[in-house]
């Protein structure tokens, strides 16, 4: 039983199939994505965290591969835009579905992220933060939106970051395919 199943218990089956599926199995993902940056200083921002995480953003749609398999105790995400470097993440939960959380590592930022399901799809939650080990406020950073879901058999994905007062910094979506299909567990 894959870490997502023993989370979300009984109620894994409220994932649409195919979710239910890469998360069984594990598998890698593929396509393009479409960039977006804001305009004035929270575009100069987002530009600046795009290039941080290995997304090239001087381009509007770019090849895009994220690779998920779990361990026994984490859920990996191991994204590459572009063919550029790859930006690895590992979830570890905590808790059980619903009332527990993801503790989402990505470089020396930590997440807590709550997950919320709505019509098969899969909706991240921030709930805590913390940066190179220290607790910082959610209003400190900038307001995410990120969700996976499926639209007609492809698997659909919106990431993105905006400021208060300022507007959207940067965001990345796509429709997605999936590779050759790993062998079950």
């Amino acid at each position: 039983m894959s870490v997502v199943e023993r989370w979300f218990g009984a109620d894994f089956t409220q994932l649409h199939p195919l979710l239910q599926s890469l998360h069984r199995k594990g598998g890698k993902l593929h396509g393009l994505v479409d960039l977006q940056l804001g305009r004035g200083l929270a575009g100069i921002i987002g530009a600046r965290l795009a290039t941080r995480l290995g997304i090239p953003a001087e381009l509007a749609r770019v090849a895009f591969q994220v690779d998920i398999h779990d361990t026994d105790n984490a859920l990996h995400w191991n994204r590459c835009f572009a063919d550029n470097a790859t930006l690895y993440s590992s979830f570890q939960p905590s808790g059980n579905w619903p009332n527990g959380y993801w503790l989402e590592s990505t470089g020396s930022l930590k997440l807590a992220l709550a997950v919320d399901v709505h019509q098969g799809g899969w909706y991240w939650r921030p709930l805590k933060a913390w940066l190179h080990g220290v607790r910082i406020p959610l209003w400190l950073l900038p307001r995410t939106e990120a969700y996976k879901r499926i639209e007609e058999g492809l698997y659909h994905f919106y990431v993105g970051f905006s400021l208060p007062l300022l507007g959207k910094r940067l965001s990345y979506s796509g429709t997605l395919q999936l590779d050759n299909p790993a062998p079950a567990r």
